[in-house]
């Protein structure tokens, strides 16, 4: 079956074993929209359509609409309609107030003080201001996430021209003394910025009572729209603008205004202000509520923000020594946000908890939980049940009570941060590794050893029998389990016909989490297994399991070939063409799997792929001259090209145009569904790349796309190219011709 590039849907399949939707505890992520705010939107989505700025009837009505939602606004901050701008959102927001003041106060200093919590809409600026000449003091905090005002008074400079702390964190909680720091701006003339995002609507924000001279909002964290916010400036406060065109927002920020939004984000400060008192109570007491659910019944957890000085809703707990993207891949239950992310080789934690001296054992397992108005009492109980039960399971000492239920739907993609040949150790490291280790001395039976890139070992038994082994194993990359194991399978063979080899028997390699899953799991893995090689046709002799905290599952394979027939991942010559047996993005569809981003088809159609075999390809292509062979896996296209290129010592050219692409793949690339695998890739071969122009960066991700499974890439001489494909095409192999070896060189690899 050719696939080509085709539309894609996004559908969330719950059908894969929620009975329902989670609970939803991630209200500093974003928050549903009131149903006030529907109701006085709707209007401006059904009927009163007319441009603000237009002085018939129709603008009328949407320009009165845009000044009342400017009212509320100003109401809820205590502040004159005239001081608010609309805006895009918190992130223009910040931007406009920050980079406003830095071109309109330039000639008045260069400085400017923040603090090592903000959110990235206030960090980033910062730093691209340093890149343009601007000096940026960068103020620590405590444990808690606090900055002490008396650092601020530290770091003042006379070229100083703005701070900019934000009001309250978006991971802890923690709210910081922005009175104490304003007061410290006005007495030495410097405009003073918050960022208030997270606070509004959680805690009064007055901003006389503040004491600042810009503010930010946005919508979508107090129960309106997504896209709209505003920035409140205080009369006398002179900015640069960013957007130029005609005088809209009284000449601050050009572009028609986004009545429909507007009205929604002037509806929820309207209905915060009026409600401000009860919604805290209420977010307080569930979130206090599931704290105390928790810690009374799991132990070595940390709360991290201040104990008292925190967002009401906000309640960011660390659960030491387990990972937190491994909780809420197994937390099925629950929606949340994790603090740290865990690679194969470093955990990285967000810039808050590093800011905060958090230790690692506990980082890594840092959980934001946040409450809302929408969520109840019993939603949190059995939201608090939930990851008690998982944290029981997923420690060491977990408790038998905690055990599944073994009539229940397994994903098997939830049980694991990684996913397939993404997960394998990054190049760079793994190189640094291998550098390291001394070199065996010389044989002459070794046919393969260290000194390639192929991840097999060849040994010459007799003049024409040599023995190749290979392994290969990796966390699942599809929810089924009988699925899992027939595609690990198929890349562990994939290795025996990239050499060109016939295998003989295999020896398989597990790791299992027998507390968080039951052993039928395990059973439909190695009968997944046993399958596919019945389909290579040899049998599993054995293996060796280990008790591991995630599913694993792969394969030791051994067969034979003969010494003069080998193939190797380097060999290309000048003039050589470059086929590749499958389509890639693999690695994109299998995080939009695990995403729950595929429908069904599409996920039996990369099933399909990565299950296959490269048999049918390497036996096709015995019949040929080939002169290099590699099968492309974790380290992407690019990844095993330039290992080929660079072994052969000839340069190579590709042509993007032809790389095929699973159906969807560039649509969830081009969307962010990209593995961190894929970007490693792509930081690996960057310094032997060469892109021109016309090659968008979708095809450069997809370019360096981790695969698992994924097809043989061949380096075949020109006279026998038009043939060889043919002859795969017939034995029901979709491959195709994406480049040729040019000249003699260091392996650069250039993509048209």
């Amino acid at each position: 079956m050719r696939l080509t590039d085709t539309d894609i849907v996004f559908v969330l399949d719950l059908s894969k074993g929620e009975a329902m939707d989670p609970i939803y505890l991630d209200y500093n992520a974003t928050t549903p929209l009131d149903p006030g705010v529907v109701e006085a939107m709707r209007p401006y989505l059904e009927t009163h359509f007319g441009n603000p700025s237009s002085s018939h009837l129709y603008g009328a009505r949407t320009k009165t609409a845009v000044e009342r939602a400017r009212r509320h606004v100003a109401e809820m901050l205590g502040a004159h309609a005239e001081e608010i701008i609309f805006t895009s959102g918190g992130t223009e927001s910040n931007n406009l107030a920050i980079r406003g003041i830095a071109h309109a106060r330039r000639g008045q200093g260069n400085h400017i003080i923040t603090s090592a919590v903000e959110h990235p809409a206030v960090s980033e600026v910062c730093t691209y201001l340093a890149s343009q000449g601007f000096r940026i003091t960068v103020v620590a905090v405590d444990e808690y996430g606090m900055v002490d005002p008396a650092d601020i008074q530290r770091a003042l400079t006379p070229g100083t021209i703005l701070i900019s702390v934000m009001h309250a964190n978006n991971e802890v909680g923690t709210v910081q003394p922005i009175r104490e720091i304003a007061d410290i701006a006005r007495r030495n003339g410097i405009v003073m910025h918050t960022d208030a995002a997270q606070s509004a609507g959680k805690i009064p924000v007055q901003v006389d009572e503040l004491g600042v001279d810009l503010l930010s909002l946005a919508g979508h964290k107090l129960y309106a729209p997504k896209g709209v916010g505003a920035l409140y400036v205080r009369t006398g406060v002179k900015l640069e603008k960013l957007i130029y065109g005609a005088n809209h927002e009284r000449g601050w920020r050009a572009g028609t205004e986004n009545v429909l939004e507007i009205v929604g984000l002037g509806t929820a400060c309207d209905l915060a202000a009026r409600h401000l008192e009860s919604r805290a109570a209420h977010m307080r007491s569930l979130r206090d509520r599931l704290h105390e659910c928790i810690v009374a019944r799991v132990v070595d957890v940390r709360l991290n923000g201040h104990p008292e000085r925190r967002l009401p809703n906000t309640l960011s707990l660390s659960f030491r020594g387990i990972e937190a993207t491994m909780i809420l891949s197994e937390l099925a239950e629950v929606a949340a946000s994790a603090g740290a992310a865990c690679h194969a080789d470093e955990v990285q934690m967000s810039p808050t908890l590093a800011a905060m001296n958090v230790p690692l054992e506990f980082a890594m397992g840092t959980i934001r939980f946040s409450t809302g108005a929408m969520l109840t009492e019993a939603e949190v109980d059995r939201a608090g049940e939930a990851i008690v039960r998982v944290i029981r399971r997923l420690r060491p000492e977990a408790e038998t009570s905690c055990a599944r239920p073994s009539d229940e739907t397994i994903r098997l993609t939830r049980f694991t941060s990684g996913l397939g040949c993404a997960c394998k150790l990054r190049p760079q490291a793994l190189e640094r590794v291998l550098a390291a280790l001394p070199r065996m001395r010389e044989n002459a039976n070794v046919l393969v050893g260290t000194e390639t890139a192929d991840d097999a070992a060849v040994y010459r038994i007799t003049e024409s029998v040599a023995v190749v082994q290979t392994v290969d194993f990796f966390t699942p990359v599809v929810d089924d389990p009988y699925q899992f194991g027939v595609i690990a399978a198929a890349n562990s063979l994939s290795d025996i016909y990239a050499m060109g080899a016939e295998p003989a028997f295999a020896l398989c390699i597990v790791g299992f989490p027998s507390n968080r899953l039951p052993l039928r799991v395990l059973e439909d893995i190695l009968r997944g297994g046993h399958d596919a090689c019945g389909r290579a046709g040899i049998p599993i002799l054995g293996g060796h399991t280990i008790d591991d905290p995630e599913p694993k599952f792969g394969l030791v394979v051994t067969g034979f070939v003969h010494p003069d027939r080998l193939w190797k991942n380097f060999g290309a010559l000048p003039g050589d063409g470059v086929i590749l047996t499958k389509p890639l993005g693999l690695g994109v569809m299998t995080t939009a799997l695990k995403r729950g981003l595929l429908s069904r088809e599409q996920e039996q159609i990369i099933q399909e792929v990565m299950g296959t075999l490269n048999r049918a390809a390497a036996e096709v292509l015995k019949a040929f001259d080939v002169h290099a062979c590699t099968d492309v896996t974790g380290f992407g296209l690019l990844g095993h090209l330039r290992e080929m290129s660079a072994g052969s010592n000839v340069n190579v050219e590709i042509d993007h145009r032809a790389l095929p692409l699973i159906g969807g793949a560039a649509e969830l690339a081009t969307g962010g569904v990209v593995p961190g695998g894929t970007l490693n890739n792509r930081q690996h071969v960057a310094p032997h790349v060469s892109w021109h122009d016309a090659v968008s960066e979708t095809y450069r991700l997809l370019a360096c796309d981790a695969q698992t499974s994924g097809g043989l890439l061949v380096a075949i001489s020109p006279q026998q190219m038009e043939a060889a494909l043919e002859a795969l095409h017939g034995a029901g192999v979709d491959a195709v011709e994406i480049g040729c070896f040019t000249t003699e060189g260091d392996g650069r690899i250039s993509v048209q």
